[in-house]
């Protein structure tokens, strides 16, 4: 491989709302740079960015792929990222490797669910940013609302650097504005371009957006504000210099427009990313914490600093093993190098490492700061682990992750697969930490969560792909239980069995009274006689405690009740600790039949963002579900609803709301309590559960 200084990098992450255009720009732009020797196209499946099955079939970024180029002479690192709120967080995870992003914006459909969250994750990541105002060639593109979009929703700073000639089948060419000249694109797919004449009915349009453009140069530096405001022209170098100085500040987000599909307006996407968008020496010096004495270190992107690097991505793969992903901040890398785990204090060995391209990897002989790179079958190493030089170690903040809130069963197909379902799918989780597994020792059920139904249906495509396991997916059971909400005294059960020989007795006198919500199970040896010998309580408890397993309602566990063992009977030769442990079982059946029993249900702690136009149908929605609305906060761009929901009305919540609120609303949910079910309810769930039983 080639190697570039550091200030001839530029690491830049594609983003955007799904099908935006995000992946067939990266495909033209590979092409225009000699990168590769055709035009890929998602809808065919020759993508050079979306190549696993799952994407091909869906026609949709799933996971961010990895690829870079060459243009006049620096080394563009890009990464295209998914736009589907499904894989969402993974965009958020690989925003932590680069320095830079291209926002694109479908000039049909103009800012979208998903273009505000991307939008979002940049601004805090504090990256520089450019617009790409994708799709001019299509039908209803209109370059003027999706730029009016970007200022209501997203930024009032961003300002247009090249202006659209035509649009639709008319689109042909931009006015740059940084040099007042138009310029005129093949047809041919070649991605060229060339000088032409000035369109007349622009003229007034781009004279005003060159004004605009030029006083929010100024505006981004002290000098040039001093100079504009006095009236001085500014020279195309100051103008240059300037715009680079405003988009590092984030002052000035430039916007830019083309077609992907037609290769038009790509080649001074790649000049403007080069001329604007910062290099790793533009950054900070990356921030971490000594893990030794926890004090704040910091590591400069030079190749003369301690090694150090952070892995934010893991790909799962049956045949090759683990592949790391990694970003270089400081210091460099060669083959064969031993490195400091500093999250697991662990050494880890690096035989070769790899230059992603697609799906492909290259060999290469080092890596140094702003590298983004990967190594395959690290043993210990996973995602957000920082690596490091052991004599100056350092730690690396990764991402929080938000809680998934879909939710499925898994079965497998065939018997005897369930430990490999367990093994596989820990397999994709470190691929994807945004997959959770849970098992439901109540409901015996392996529980799948994720971000959406899709998320949930790929993974268990990538289950079945890569490690040949294929499963069912069920709605999960509720985790129900039971209680009681009476006192009783005097519930007697004697167990008596004579079958010739040594028999069985034991008689045992108890009180149930129920106990506050959450309390679990008290079990009371209130003993005072000899009836009983002593040695036969641990059976009574082992017989209470086995019972509750099993409720007397629908079969729930029991739980909120305190059992007072207070009297009974013994036989010096047929009492036993067997006999006493089901007489026990059964006076526990009868007396909890006989104490008012109850049904319990979950009930989940729900917070839910909307945007403020929905929030009265969403809290309406929220009561009609039984669901109890605790307060509103407000937040940027919307409003914080926070309610208690029983589970059993939230199981497919997150479809609902997503056509609720037009895909923008997010949720998340955990348990609070639980809360007796409503008596005309609970008939149906144990209705429901007897019949189950039968069928079992």
């Amino acid at each position: 491989m080639k190697k570039y200084e550091t200030s001839r990098l530029r690491n830049i992450a594609l983003i955007a709302h799904g099908k935006a255009g995000k992946t067939t720009l990266a495909e033209a732009m590979h092409f225009d740079a000699g990168a590769s020797d055709r035009l890929g196209r998602v809808d065919d499946g020759t993508s050079l960015m979306d190549f696993e099955p799952e994407e091909i079939k869906r026609r949709l970024t799933i996971s961010s792929s990895f690829n870079h180029l060459e243009w006049n002479k620096n080394k563009i690192n890009f990464i295209d990222t998914p736009g589907d709120a499904n894989f969402i967080i993974d965009t958020k995870n690989s925003l932590q490797a680069v320095d830079g992003a291209i926002i694109v914006i479908d000039a049909v459909s103009g800012v979208e669910v998903q273009t505000e969250k991307v939008w979002e994750y940049a601004s805090q990541f504090g990256l520089p940013r450019l617009f790409f105002i994708s799709k001019m060639d299509r039908e209803r593109a209109n370059f003027s609302q999706a730029l009016t979009d970007i200022h209501k929703v997203l930024t009032p700073k961003a300002v247009v650097l090249n202006l659209p000639i035509g649009a639709e089948d008319s689109f042909g060419g931009v006015v740059d504005l940084m040099t007042m000249k138009a310029f005129y694109f093949e047809t041919d797919l070649s991605g060229k371009f060339s000088e032409g004449e000035f369109p007349a009915h622009l003229k007034e349009e781009a004279k005003n957006a060159r004004e605009k453009l030029t006083e929010a140069i100024a505006e981004a530096d002290d000098a040039l504000l001093e100079k504009y405001l006095d009236g001085q022209e500014l020279s195309s170098q100051e103008l240059f210099q300037g715009l680079r100085i405003g988009v590092l500040k984030k002052a000035i987000f430039p916007v830019l427009c083309g077609s992907g599909l037609r290769n038009m307006g790509i080649q001074p996407l790649l000049d403007a990313i080069l001329q604007y968008l910062p290099s790793p020496l533009d950054r900070e010096p990356a921030r971490g914490i000594n893990p030794t004495t926890k004090a704040e270190e910091f590591r400069k992107h030079q190749e003369e600093e301690p090694f150090s690097a952070f892995v934010f991505k893991t790909v799962a793969d049956p045949y090759a093993g683990k592949l790391t992903i990694f970003r270089v901040w400081s210091g460099t890398l060669q083959p064969d190098a031993t490195l400091y785990n500093a999250n697991r204090q662990v050494k880890e060995r690096f035989g070769q490492i790899l230059q992603l391209e697609g799906k492909n990897q290259k060999p290469v002989e080092s890596v140094g700061p702003g590298e983004i790179a990967a190594v395959a079958k690290l043993r210990e190493t996973t995602t957000w682990d920082t690596l490091c030089d052991e004599k100056k170690p350092i730690l690396y903040q990764g991402i929080s992750l938000p809680i998934p809130p879909v939710s499925f069963a898994v079965e497998p197909k065939a018997k005897g697969d369930e430990e490999k379902i367990t093994v596989s799918l820990a397999r994709l989780m470190e691929e994807d930490p945004t997959i959770r597994l849970q098992r439901d020792e109540q409901t015996k059920q392996l529980v799948l969560y994720g971000m959406g139904q899709v998320h949930v249906e790929v993974t268990v495509e990538k289950l079945k792909r890569k490690f040949g396991v294929e499963v069912n997916l069920k709605t999960p059971k509720i985790p129900y239980k039971e209680t009681i909400k009476s006192n009783k005294s005097g519930i007697i059960y004697r167990h008596k069995k004579q079958s010739g020989g040594r028999g069985q007795f034991a008689e045992v006198h108890f009180e149930l009274s129920p106990l506050p919500r959450g309390a679990g199970f008290e079990f009371k040896n209130a003993l005072v006689g000899m009836n009983v010998p002593r040695n036969f309580v641990p059976a009574v408890e082992k017989g209470v405690a086995e019972a509750m397993q099993s409720g007397v309602l629908a079969g729930y566990p029991v739980v909120d009740l305190r059992v007072k063992f207070y009297d009974g009977k013994s036989h010096e030769v047929d009492s036993s600790e067997i006999a006493f442990k089901i007489a026990a079982l059964m006076a526990f059946k009868k007396g909890m039949a006989e104490t008012n029993p109850v049904l319990l249900e979950p009930i989940m702690n729900i917070e839910v963002f909307v945007p403020d136009e929905y929030m009265g149908d969403v809290i309406g929605d929220l009561n009609s579900r039984r669901g109890r609305v605790l307060g509103v906060e407000p937040r940027p761009k919307g409003q914080l609803i926070k309610a208690q929901v029983p589970l059993a009305e939230v199981l497919k919540y997150a479809p609902d709301l997503t056509s609720m609120t037009s895909g923008r609303g997010s949720f998340s949910m955990e348990l609070s309590h639980y809360e007796e079910v409503p008596a005309h309810l609970t008939e149906k769930i144990v209705a429901a559960a007897k019949a189950e039983q039968k069928e079992a």
